[in-house]
């Protein structure tokens, strides 16, 4: 993707978006609400007219010779005739798409969606709607997968269920990139991320590297005299400070060195970890500057 840039009246929605996503991992695209996520995908597939390019194995999406083949794509998992079944809803685009009937059969088994082939799709529930989604993109056994909130509406066997469709899809070489909210599920899926803000790259990179960069690192110890470890600590250039337990909280020096000044000393330690960020707190901190919609503090 190079140069995606969208813009509605004044506002620029995509601001010169460009970067790779790569086969074989999840990658995830993050950012705060009114970041561009949307809108990015929309782009990527000719949905939306704006400048800067995307192509699928050098191609654009307009100019694939079998689109289906190539992309799959779920953005409105409610764009279905409500009252077409789930089975003839499938039927219909693998006809379009010049698919055969197997393929059908296929997806339903896979998404999990057997027993609810007969039923209408206008009766179907957030879960069930996201899971048929799910099928329509993977009709055509495409190389590229864009998902937009996948795991919306799904309880926590289907966000199970999906962490695990998604990463052998992903093992199996194909590109999976997917939008989510769900920080915690985003931090066990995904191994590259991509987070925007307004509009803008913030970071493309996996995602341990990121959380590495906006996160800071701290070591929890719990010694027998506190007091007098924490002293040492500082004298060592660390900053110490402890909780109502007489656990420190240390700054400035790794384990190891805390764990060597505490035996040099002969004190009985207890408790010695290394503790550091995960992804949310990550994200708030490379976003804070970039949230377009932002409450007032309590």
């Amino acid at each position: 993707m190079q140069g995606l840039r969208k813009r509605y009246g004044d506002r620029l929605a995509v601001d010169g978006l460009s970067f790779t996503v790569r086969p074989g991992v999840v990658t995830g695209f993050l950012g705060p609400n009114g970041a561009g996520k949307s809108t990015t995908m929309r782009l990527m597939l000719g949905l939306d007219t704006g400048e800067g390019s995307t192509t699928f194995d050098g191609v654009r999406y307009a100019e694939l010779r079998w689109p289906v083949a190539t992309v799959g794509a779920l953005l409105d998992a409610d764009a279905v005739h409500p009252a077409r079944s789930v089975h003839h809803h499938l039927r219909m685009v693998a006809a379009g798409a010049g698919l055969p009937e197997r393929r059908v059969r296929d997806v339903l088994s896979l998404v999990g969606l057997d027993d609810a082939r007969h039923r209408r799709t206008g009766g179907l529930g957030p879960g069930m709607r996201r899971r048929l989604g799910l099928a329509t993109a993977l009709l055509g056994d495409p190389e590229y997968l864009v998902l937009d909130e996948p795991a919306n509406g799904l309880d926590p066997h289907g966000v199970h269920w999906l962490r695990h469709l998604l990463v052998g899809l992903a093992e199996e070489g194909r590109v999976v990139f997917a939008s989510s909210h769900l920080l915690s599920e985003m931090a066990t899926l995904a191994e590259d991320l991509v987070v925007i803000g307004r509009g803008r790259l913030i970071a493309a990179q996996p995602v341990e590297d990121f959380v590495a960069a906006h996160t800071r690192s701290e070591v929890v110890v719990r010694a027998d005299r506190p007091e007098e470890l924490a002293a040492l600590l500082r004298q060592e250039g660390a900053q110490a400070w402890a909780d109502a337990s007489d656990t420190l909280t240390v700054t400035g020096l790794d384990a190891e060195r805390v764990g060597a000044l505490a035996a040099r000393h002969r004190l009985v330690v207890k408790e010695l970890r290394t503790r550091r960020g995960g992804l949310e707190d990550a994200l708030l901190a490379a976003t804070a500057e970039r949230a377009r919609f932002r409450g007032a503090a309590a």
